[in-house]
């Protein structure tokens, strides 16, 4: 249908590349175990939000500038490194909460409206804003798609659809079960404190993998 062909491959794939580590499922879990698996959750529809950007770019042929064109590349990519580095550096300098006053403005803060959307954009950004997501679509996605489909960008949107469905799954259960094994864990005041830097210096880290990456 649509010229689509080893749907079965196409989703076994795909779910073995959501299960893989990397900067979305940092930012959920790092999300779910300090604000709760809403927050967790709030930010998975960011990631995937960000994905149909790229989904959607990569069908109307806007990936394959960034394939083709090294500037273009380059200047997402760097503001892409940069949007993460950012994400490290506010991490590090969070501060750990001391007592159950500030426990309580934090669950405040939680609920508030702008701080959940604070987070969506965050989950969104980080991943509309990495062009090695978009370069993976375009060389992942056409394999699974006849060359003589028809309509390539219809076949296209239907395969990235499901693939950012069962990635929403994934997302998901990670951010569930995250705020479950930090709620089990009890994690200390402390231990809560030198987790933030831990998660900081990864983003800050994942933020110069990106910048010095090549475009392949």
């Amino acid at each position: 249908m649509f010229g689509i062909h080893d749907l079965t491959l196409f989703i076994i794939s795909g779910f073995l590349l959501n299960v893989m580590p990397g900067p979305d499922s940092l930012l959920i879990m790092s999300k779910s175990a300090s604000h709760g698996w809403r927050a967790g959750s709030i930010a998975s529809l960011g990631i995937g939000s960000g994905v149909f950007v790229h989904v959607l770019a990569a069908a109307l042929g806007l990936s394959a500038i960034l394939a083709s064109s090294s500037t273009a590349f380059t200047v997402v990519k760097y503001i892409g490194a940069a949007y993460l580095a950012y994400i490290g550096v506010v991490a590090l300098l969070q501060k750990s909460k001391t007592n159950s006053a500030a426990a309580s403005q934090e669950k405040s803060l939680l609920t508030a409206p702008l701080s959940m959307r604070a987070v969506y954009w965050q989950g969104f950004l980080s991943n509309a804003l990495n062009p090695k997501v978009a370069l993976f679509f375009l060389a992942f996605v056409p394999q699974f798609i006849n060359h003589d489909a028809s309509s390539k960008a219809l076949a296209f949107i239907i395969l990235g659809l499901i693939f950012n469905f069962n990635s929403m799954l994934w997302c998901h259960f990670l951010a569930v079960s995250t705020s479950l094994a930090s709620k089990r864990l009890k994690v200390s005041h402390t231990v809560s404190f030198w987790l933030n830097k831990m998660i900081g210096t990864l983003f800050i880290a994942l933020g110069m993998k990106l910048a010095l990456a090549a475009k392949n």
